[in-house]
């Protein structure tokens, strides 16, 4: 039997109990701005950008550096700038756990 699209697709999800998947997000209301977790969030990420910002400066200056010190210089700060992003992106993931599983055990 041939229907319309959306007749014939419709009577087949009820028939199987086909239902639309859900994400996370449905359930989960809005982050609240005022949570200190949240503010703790939202400064990690605005800390890795500005890392990331800088971390392009000093590549560019390797890149483009004039003299062989400002060239130097700019890759040790870019080794520097590298760790700081590092610990920074371990914090951020650690948190992202916290959120997804707040009630989930700590080790020590």
């Amino acid at each position: 039997m041939i229907r319309n699209g959306s007749g014939y697709i419709r009577e087949f999800e009820e028939t199987v109990g086909v239902t639309e998947p859900h994400t996370s997000r449905e359930e989960d209301p809005l982050p609240d701005p005022a949570d200190p977790q949240e503010a703790a969030y939202r400064a990690l990420h605005a800390e890795r950008a500005a890392l990331e910002e800088e971390l392009t400066l000093q590549q560019q200056r390797q890149r483009f550096g004039s003299t062989e010190q400002e060239i130097a210089s700019a890759r040790a700060t870019e080794c520097s700038l590298l760790k700081d992003l590092d610990r920074v992106l371990t914090m951020i993931r650690a948190a992202e756990v916290r959120r997804q599983q707040p009630t989930a055990r700590r080790w020590q």
